[in-house]
């Protein structure tokens, strides 16, 4: 059976829908929890990689807190050179791009150049329309954002689909690798977990009421968008398979 591997950097961004649509397409899905000591399987070359997010950075490879960093980039890289496929999300975006040579900054505003932070649910806005992953959304996708970094690309890489203030919410590298800025994967649960435990960096993205706000922007958004994200996931399985 073809595995997806799952590492997570942190307990509350697990895969979410991505083990769901896994086990549809008949995958066993193995979770690495990295920030229990778990070690990184040994990749095989039918593996699917999944790098999920976390609240560390590229930054923070070197940070004694987060030791498991270093391997998950140097896993990736080794992935990208034996061609294996990879799906980054949000931080995994962050270390794809990483490691095929790329960067990472703060998120600024267009307009003043200021650090600013993308959190909450807004459409991502297809580059490409005739791009496979844009065939059923009418160009634009309602995801839950929840970043303060952006990655800058290796030339090796190509943006599918942006927002204003970040182009590099959806991109590809040589066609066996997606780094997905954005959440798909958030399922009920999980997001009313994310608004309880990260209240500072909500209230620094939104202000006093972004718990309400997030709440209210879940219950409007998370149902509604479900079958157009698990659309969206399945197309991505298809594309690496």
């Amino acid at each position: 059976m073809q595995r997806l591997v799952v590492l997570q950097n942190i307990e509350r961004e697990g895969p979410g829908l991505f083990s769901k649509v896994a086990i549809e397409h008949k995958k066993d899905v193995i979770i690495s929890r990295l920030y229990l000591g778990e070690p990184i399987p040994k990749l095989v070359a039918t593996d699917l990689l999944l790098v999920m997010g976390g609240p560390m950075g590229v930054g923070d490879i070197n940070n004694s807190n987060y030791p498991w960093l270093l391997k998950e980039v140097e896993t990736l890289k080794l992935a990208l050179e034996n061609q294996i496929r990879v799906i980054g999300v949000c931080l995994g975006a962050q270390l794809l791009a990483y490691a095929a040579g790329g960067s990472v900054e703060p998120l600024k505003s267009n307009k003043t150049q200021i650090k600013k932070l993308e959190v909450g649910w807004a459409p991502v806005y297809f580059k490409e329309v005739n791009h496979p992953l844009n065939l059923f959304l009418s160009s634009r996708l309602n995801v839950l954002h929840w970043h303060g970094d952006r990655a800058i690309l290796p030339t090796c890489a190509k943006i599918i689909a942006s927002t204003e203030i970040c182009l590099e919410q959806l991109f590809s590298i040589n066609r066996l690798a997606y780094g997905i800025q954005f959440h798909v994967e958030i399922e009920e649960d999980m997001a009313r977990q994310w608004i309880l435990e990260d209240k500072e960096f909500i209230h620094d993205a939104i202000g006093d009421n972004a718990s309400d706000f997030l709440l209210k922007q879940q219950s409007n958004f998370g149902k509604e968008t479900l079958n157009n994200r698990l659309k969206f996931i399945n197309k991505i399985f298809d594309l690496l398979a």
